[in-house]
């Protein structure tokens, strides 16, 4: 096995116990970022000789036994919304292509200052304002989209480009292309990872998080992250936690909602089969199956936009007033569409996610997580447009990948997607978990505890 196959976990434990070096770890990484990238259109920029420097100052500092922490050394790759200092942060837009950094995001510092490595800056979706992330290929199959908007952090960590990445979450920027590239990605509670530095799409709704191949990377990376930051007018003020699930796999007594409603309407049956074995599997593990309702299911598409499109708009204005042609059409095309959204369309909105939340913290008081999928279907073929189910039902492809993914952003919970098997095409399906506000170390148990009696994964073989 290649360094650059690790998982973070396992790359950590090889790194502490001097059996593999950074320097060594960095130079697996960027060989393949050297190797793949040309196919896969995964960063925007490599920061590669930066890369192999800090690796030597972290190779220095382990020989002298100055250990950072299970970050030491370890290459990441961070989403091209999340400020660098010196660095630019384009949103892979014209708009932002003179933009540089001042500072360091919040994120940035805490991932630097726990020993991580920078080696490039991934795509998104312009702005993060999509579901596809069109200059990316999926990592499975590259004539299929990557997901987006984190798509470049979903394809780098699941071709080996990276160890871990982080992405950003607003409406499942992060869950879709983990789920859609066979990798694992955490949407925490709001408010739990500060924002500070990244660059916004819709502030209330706006999550930064892990895309990792293992849970416990995941947990890894969220210890990291988590805590106050008061720049971040929506930063919790919790103590540190240790998020690493342990090594138990006993789910005994632990109750698992399993939606009756929404979650398994116009799903692609493939997607349906696998994500209810998973489900049962858990049950096999201990735990108990409850049949649950999805509250206000008629409500969640139109609250999500409503929020999020408006909020957007706002960010935007000046340089859409300025520059409306260095947006692309998709993107300027919804950014226009929210500047002629009522006060009064805002605000119904805002008291819909109200309601929501109330009904999602009952319904989380009777078990303890829920298992949806993360998508209703696999990746779909660059350039397609719209998913027809089989009663006649024609969605736009962005609608669909949304839909499953929003509850969680408009209502604030966590939501951790973990791979579940695949499609008749080898293409990868994701069980999501969804879990009540700071309820991360429960979603990261059970996540952790279908992943560790599932069949071992390989890395994803790029051709």
């Amino acid at each position: 096995m290649q360094p650059y196959e690790l998982s973070l976990t396992a790359a950590a434990d090889a790194v502490r116990s001097r059996r593999l070096s950074p320097v060594e770890l960095v130079d697996s990484v960027l060989d393949r970022i050297e190797q793949v990238e040309p196919d896969l259109g995964a960063y925007v920029t490599v920061a590669a000789e930066q890369a192999r420097r800090v690796a030597r100052e972290a190779e220095r500092e382990a020989a002298q036994g100055r250990y950072r922490g299970p970050l030491h050394g370890v290459p990441m790759g961070l989403k091209d919304l999340i400020d660098v200092a010196g660095m630019a942060t384009t949103a892979s837009s014209r708009v932002r292509a003179d933009h540089r950094a001042p500072a360091d995001s919040t994120v940035a510092a805490r991932l630097t200052a726990a020993g991580a490595v920078l080696v490039g800056k991934t795509h998104t979706h312009e702005f993060a304002f999509g579901l596809t992330t069109p200059q990316t290929r999926n990592a499975r199959d590259h004539d299929r989209v990557a997901g987006g908007s984190s798509g470049g952090s979903a394809v780098a960590v699941a071709s080996g480009a990276a160890t871990f990445a982080l992405g950003t979450d607003t409406g499942g920027s992060i869950r879709v292309p983990a789920a859609l590239n066979g990798v694992v990605g955490l949407k925490p509670t709001y408010g739990l990872v500060p924002r500070h530095g990244v660059t916004s799409l819709s502030w209330s709704l706006d999550h930064v998080g892990p895309i990792t191949r293992t849970v416990e990377d995941a947990a890894l990376v969220l210890t990291a992250l988590a805590g106050h930051d008061r720049r971040d007018p929506a930063s919790l003020s919790l103590p540190a936690e240790d998020y690493r699930p342990g090594t138990g796999t006993d789910l005994t007594g632990l109750r698992v909602g399993v939606p009756r409603t929404y979650y398994f309407d116009h799903v692609d049956p493939q997607v349906e089969t696998a994500v209810r074995h998973a489900v049962e599997h858990l049950e096999d593990l201990g735990a108990r199956l409850v049949e649950v309702d999805i509250p206000m299911t008629r409500y969640i598409q139109a609250t999500q936009w409503g929020l999020m499109v408006p909020e957007a708009a706002a960010y935007h204005e000046r340089t859409l007033r300025t520059a409306p042609e260095l947006y692309g059409a998709d993107v300027r095309i919804l950014l226009e569409a929210g500047e002629l959204m009522s006060a009064g369309d805002y605000l119904r909105a805002q008291r819909a996610r109200t309601m929501m939340r109330e009904e999602w913290a009952g319904l989380l008081e009777t078990v303890d997580v829920i298992a949806a999928p993360t998508v209703p279907t696999t990746a779909v073929r660059a350039g397609q447009e719209t998913v027809t189910w089989s009663d006649g039902t024609v969605e736009s492809v962005s609608d669909a990948y949304v839909r499953l993914s929003a509850p969680a952003n408009i209502t604030g919970v966590p939501a951790l997607t973990v791979p579940a098997g695949q499609d008749a095409e080898g293409l990868p399906i994701g069980l999501q978990l969804l879990g009540r506000p700071l309820g991360e170390r429960t979603l990261l148990r059970v996540g952790h505890a279908y992943e560790q009696t599932q069949p071992t994964r390989e890395l994803t073989t790029v051709s």
